[in-house]
């Protein structure tokens, strides 16, 4: 057995990981405890991750489609990257560098950029160069390059084991960075005394452990922290000499917070006035005071303003440069801090240069040995999909993202793929929904088979190693990319050296390293030989290459005046408010178990335990108001498009939103998702759009026909056989279910069964009439049912036209037991299981498989939680379901 070192693919946590192989497989994961990041912590995401590994699903050869209407067909490397860099070169020749575009994601490794980067803005010319990290972190890299003059996060992890008052801005910790919250609520443990102030238009699990919890409306968080830097001011509770010696601006926004006395704030925001002032007077009188925020700031149109207005309250009251306090934005994506810091986005340069700048532009274009680099912006992510759709942008190539499931305003992003004369796509999997729009597409490694560096939220580098061989013909991302512009220059530019000499992942890290020499992140004290002993954040310059860990320490910034900056924002109401025909809030956000569009989690069936299908959240009043119960299907509708799921009741909510994660996909229901109701507006300054709020109408729809069928076996290729039929339904569900036995579970609704989706049913299924089958039919009734059994098990099932038993028929199939009842008895029409049946219900703890119902059971005989872990062993391994457990407790009122 051998042990690689590596870092996960997840959020921007960065956790360190030990990955187990065979040699040939990885065949175990476990944290790391010597990582500065994790100290061994993993999330049920990380701690599965091998699970997610394997051949299916994967892009495994290059393929090519020389016609629209043609299917694609394996071709070698050579004809791939020739065929590409013919188009690509004509394009350019015919209409321009700008005619083309990247299209890039914050999971690629920094080399990976880097090589995109230089490809797009030296080889080519265009800054038409964007990634997914537009729709996430764009804002917040606003606001600090505002506010201090660069990108430059300025605290560290360890800032969470020392803050007296945390402020969490737009985030739900407990689900999106569970690792992080898992080091919090240590810390609150060590020192009770610490406070949590929460804003959150939800009362998520995060929000349910606070001192405070602020509900404000959604899209008030700027009148929110003016409201507070008022009550700051009326109570003398700033730093007069850091304001006076550090900063600048001062003046402007004290006169703009005269506007928002705590009364009016609070009313604009929807809590009481005592609320807002409590809230300003714990982080004013902090010793420290420490801010996390995340995509409830980012995603929104006013997205730049909000961290801003958040950064401010620290600038005023000296909340900045010592341990424990500062504006600390957390990162969603695994190496999205990387691509900012090689200038891998449409509105930056290499090293946290700027396209507007002559002079930044000049010297980086000396070091990459070019004449020139664009002097104005690429189109932004948003930007990008309409000029593709308009003609403007006419080939695109899209690397490790998903723009047909992830852009706002799917629609459009749809038909401008169906538009564009060529689509690339380099990615590792193909079950996602825009490598069907490819002409060409690229297999690419994943966790666990590159090699390279990524930077996490606290600016800390780690090496990511290969630890089993790539699969197929799969290539890394940065070798894709150099020989792919090797070949462009080739033929736009056959008589110049070759500006992509790059024969490893290391010469791209070194060449990448000479741009930050002495920049605000220089690196020019590591090596790939110094980050495989420690993983180190930035700055880490020669003259100090074991790194900074906090930033403006000094107070002194990297502005032209040497001084912070602040910034008098007004607040503004969301892109799209409610009115009478579109009368509710969408909120999106994250699940606790899945992660993005699913691409890897989706391939796990352990990880749908605790959330199995998509379910629009609503409260309780408001659903009885609509005579709405748990389960009854809806159409979800802005001036968009529209989307069909399943509601459930969610005293979380409250009254007049409701919420979709943002995580389902075709590949897993009808529709693409949240994003087919969300709205492109975007932020003037970051380009963000609002994928956060947007107006929205719910309706009950009746579907009189249902279906429900499952099976175990090959779930991926199961999935792979069933997914075309979703689109087919009116409502569609697709997931997985069991640990030992998986199985596929399909759900699906109409007003009639379509013309002949029922015999491509069972041939999906693969289980036909035969010896191990038993059917019941009432076609008067248009009532179908069939069972699999296997050495005494159900192995599978299909209910058509009345589906009564699909729960606990669901739950024998899930739990593998034994079936020790009459067989008939999984015909009847009846919801309630027969005696000694397990229950289908929801996983709390996903590491040891406990549910909801076992722990609401155990908290009446166990005094507290300790004793609860200890009986029922949940939130003893990864410790993901630790505020969920905390919250079962608290309503059973049991303390904690």
């Amino acid at each position: 057995m051998n042990t690689v070192r590596s870092t996960c693919c997840y959020c921007g946590v960065g956790c360190g990981v030990l990955i187990e192989t065979d040699g040939a497989r990885i065949v175990g994961v476990k944290g790391d405890p010597d990582h500065p990041a994790n100290f061994g912590r993993l999330c049920t995401k990380g701690m599965t991750l091998p699970l997610s590994c394997g051949d299916a699903g994967r892009a495994l050869q290059p393929e090519l489609r020389q016609q629209r209407d043609q299917p694609r067909s394996a071709v070698t490397w050579d004809a791939a990257l020739d065929f590409a860099a013919d188009r690509f070169a004509a394009i350019i020749r015919e209409h321009g560098p700008d005619s083309v575009a990247f299209y890039l994601s914050g999971q690629l490794l920094t080399e990976d950029y880097y090589v995109f980067n230089k490809l797009a803005k030296a080889l080519i010319g265009t800054a038409n160069i964007d990634t997914n990290s537009r729709l996430c972190m764009a804002s917040a890299v606003s606001g600090y390059k505002l506010a201090f003059g660069v990108d430059g996060p300025p605290g560290c992890y360890e800032d969470l084991d020392c803050a007296d008052t945390v402020l969490i801005a737009g985030a739900n910790m407990a689900y999106a960075h569970p690792v992080l919250f898992r080091r919090l609520e240590a810390a609150k443990a060590a020192r009770p005394q610490t406070r949590w102030i929460v804003i959150d238009p939800r009362r998520t699990d995060t929000a349910a452990l606070a001192d405070l919890h602020l509900q404000i409306q959604p899209g008030t968080d700027v009148a929110l922290f003016n409201g507070m830097l008022h009550h700051l001011i009326w109570d003398g509770h700033l730093d007069a000499t850091v304001i006076g010696a550090h900063t600048e601006g001062f003046d402007a926004v004290k006169n703009l917070v005269r506007n928002y006395p705590p009364k009016l704030a609070a009313e604009l925001c929807g809590i009481t006035e005592a609320e807002l002032m409590q809230a300003a007077e714990w982080f004013g009188t902090a010793k420290a005071a420490l801010s996390l925020y995340s995509m409830g700031l980012n995603q929104s149109s006013h997205g730049t303003d909000k961290n801003l207005a958040l950064i401010n309250l620290h600038l005023a009251t000296g909340q900045l440069g010592r341990p424990g306090s500062g504006p600390f934005s957390l990162t969603g994506q695994p190496n999205a801090m990387g691509g900012r810091e090689v200038g891998g986005l449409a509105t930056m340069l290499a090293s946290h240069r700027e396209l507007d700048n002559a002079e930044d532009r000049a010297e980086l274009a000396a070091l990459w040995g070019v004449a020139q680099l664009p002097s104005r912006r690429g189109k932004t992510a948003v930007e990008l999909f309409d000029a593709v759709g308009r003609g403007e942008i006419k080939a695109v190539w899209i690397a490790c993202t998903n723009p047909a499931h992830s852009m706002p305003g799917l629609d459009k992003v749809r038909e401008a793929l169906s538009a564009a004369e060529l689509i690339v796509v380099q990615d590792a999997f193909v079950d996602n929904d825009s490598v069907p729009y490819a002409d060409l597409l690229l297999p690419a490694t994943t966790w666990g088979e590159k090699d390279g560096v990524v930077t996490n939220s606290e600016r800390r580098i780690s090496r990511v190693r290969q630890a089993v061989k790539a699969p197929g013909d799969a290539r890394n991302d940065w070798w894709i990319a150099t020989q792919f512009a090797q070949r462009l220059e080739a033929r736009l530019w056959p008589d110049r050296e070759s500006l992509f000499a790059f024969e490893s992942s290391e010469a791209v890290f070194k060449e990448y390293q000479r741009t930050t020499l002495g920049r605000d992140l220089d690196i020019s004290g590591l090596s790939y030989a110094s980050l495989e002993v420690s993983p180190t954040q930035w700055p880490a310059p020669a003259a100090m290459p074991t790194g900074t860990v906090r930033l403006y320490t000094d107070h002194i910034y990297p502005t032209r005046s040497g001084r912070a900056r602040f910034h008098a924002v007004r607040y503004q109401p969301v892109a799209e408010p409610i009115n009478a025909r579109y009368p509710f809030r969408l909120l999106t956000g994250r699940l606790r178990d899945q992660w993005h569009g699913m691409s890897r989690t989706g391939r796990v069936p352990q990880l749908f335990e605790h959330a199995p299908e998509a379910r629009l959240a609503m409260h309780p009043t408001d659903m009885e108001r609509r005579g709405l119960v748990d389960g009854n299907l809806v159409e979800l509708e802005s001036k968009r498009g529209k989307l069909v799921v399943a509601i459930e009741k969610n005293d979380e909510m409250a009254s007049g939103c409701v919420f979709l994660p943002m995580h389902w996909s075709r590949q897993f229901m009808q529709g693409g998702g949240s994003n087919e109701v969300t709205i492109p507006a975007i932020d003037p300054i970051s380009f963000q759009p609002e994928l956060k709020h947007a107006a929205v109408r719910v309706s009950r729809l009746d579907l009189p026909w249902t279906c429900v069928a499952a099976v175990q076996g090959d779930v991926h290729e199961l999935m792979k056989r069933l997914r075309p039929l979703l689109a087919r339904c009116r409502y569609a569900s697709l997931s997985l279910s069991g640990r030992e036995t998986p199985a596929v579970v399909l759900k699906a609704a109409d007003v009639a069964a379509p013309d002949g989706w029922l015999q491509d049913l069972d041939a999906a299924l693969g289980f036909a009439v035969g010896p191990d089958t038993q059917d019941y039919q009432d076609p008067r009734q248009g009532v179908f049912k069939r069972m699999l059994w296997r050495d005494g098990r159900l192995a599978g099932l299909k209910l058509v036209g009345e589906t009564a038993a699909q729960d606990w028929l669901l739950a024998i199939l899930r739990d593998g037991v034994v079936w020790s009842w009459p067989r008939h008895w999984a015909f009847k029409p009846t919801a309630t299981a027969p005696s000694g049946a397990p229950m289908r219900e929801k996983v709390v703890c996903n590491c040891h498989g406990v549910t909801e119902r076992a722990i609401q059971a155990a908290c009446a005989l166990t005094p507290d939680l300790s004793a609860l872990q200890t009986t029922l062993k949940c939130g003893t391994t990864c410790g993901s379901c630790l505020p969920e457990l905390k919250r079962i407790l608290a309503a059973t009122k049991a303390p904690v």
